[in-house]
């Protein structure tokens, strides 16, 4: 996924000559083509993000369509109040593409562990987000990005990841598609947790409960009506995203239902409300977090049983390896 994302940045830049690619620190044989073919549309800075969004800023304020790329923990932690106040301030069309979302980098450790990013940038006014599940996917969304209004952050996963989009469904930022129907439980996902879901939903379909499958690859601005319509008639609503269950697609699940009142049990699934800890794999610290398929699904069965289970993620689960 992240390769496909880096080379349509090239494809862009052939069509576009606003467009400009910025890397922090990445490794020096990226988009190579790119930086032979147009030296003064490419830069690749050191280890200074903070540097680079303030660049990204000044570039847009010239006319540009800045992509930046590095890693998520390094774009967001490091970086927000320079996007804050340099990018969503200005509402400039800057778009960041956020290398390894979610628990990709478990063997890196917690530091880069990108569990919290789209909490943070939420709360950020003229903001979108997107978590696309799958390569063909993100090709739709960088063909979209070129000309969106204002900035843009990109959740990029591992890579690799099954090919579930189809372009027969369609794709808009903002808009939020329909994977599979169901009248039982409506699983609302984002990112790579949306093929989670559907693996999810084809178990508890062998045993006669019948899940739909709503795909956010836009977590803000929130496709309400999509939801709304998702959750009518159902017995409950699950969201499910590899992120903390502290403010990111549940918590925007859950605000939206509050205001509208009524409406089924909210099972939010997510990473734990703790710092990451140790190392391991992706799928690793995903099952210590009961984000796997059986997991999801086991989860699901024993909310409508009625069983005592926890609305999010169990707060003491370990990260570790």
């Amino acid at each position: 996924m992240r390769q496909t994302a880096i080379n349509h940045i090239y494809e862009l830049a052939k069509r576009d000559p606003r467009v400009v690619f910025i890397g922090s620190d990445l490794s020096p044989g990226l988009l190579k083509q790119m930086q032979q073919e147009m030296p003064e549309r490419f830069f690749m800075e050191g280890v200074s993000e903070a540097n680079v969004i303030g660049m990204a800023a000044g570039l847009a304020m010239d006319g540009y369509i800045p992509y930046v790329n590095t890693i998520a923990t390094f774009l967001t932690r490091r970086c927000f109040d320079q996007i804050a106040i340099d990018v969503c301030h200005e509402n400039l069309p800057i778009r960041l593409i956020a290398n390894g979302g979610g628990v990709v980098y478990a063997p890196l450790g917690p530091t880069h562990l990108a569990f919290e990013d789209m909490a943070l940038l939420r709360a950020l006014p003229h903001m979108t987000i997107c978590a696309p599940v799958d390569a063909r996917e993100m090709k739709d969304l960088m063909d979209a990005s070129l000309d969106w209004k204002g900035p843009l952050y990109v959740r990029i996963a591992k890579g690799g990841d099954p090919i579930v989009s189809t372009a027969e469904r369609g794709f808009a930022i903002g808009k939020a598609i329909e994977m599979r129907p169901g009248d039982d439980v409506a699983i609302v996902s984002t990112g790579v947790m949306t093929t989670r879901a559907l693996k999810a939903a084809e178990i508890l379909a062998a045993e006669g409960i019948a899940c739909s499958v709503l795909h956010m690859h836009t977590v803000k601005p929130l496709d309400e009506a999509a939801i709304l319509r998702a959750i009518r008639g159902t017995n409950l609503v699950v969201s499910a995203e590899e992120h903390t269950v502290i403010g990111g697609l549940g918590s925007a699940v859950a605000e939206l239902l509050a205001e509208r009142g009524g409406g089924p049990r909210l099972l939010r699934l997510g990473l734990a409300d703790a710092f990451p800890t140790g190392y391991g794999s992706q799928d690793h610290v995903m099952g210590l977090n009961g984000l796997q398929p059986q997991q999801v699904a086991d989860s699901i069965r024993a909310a409508l049983k009625g069983a005592n289970v926890a609305a999010v993620a169990p707060k003491k689960a370990g990260h570790g390896g």
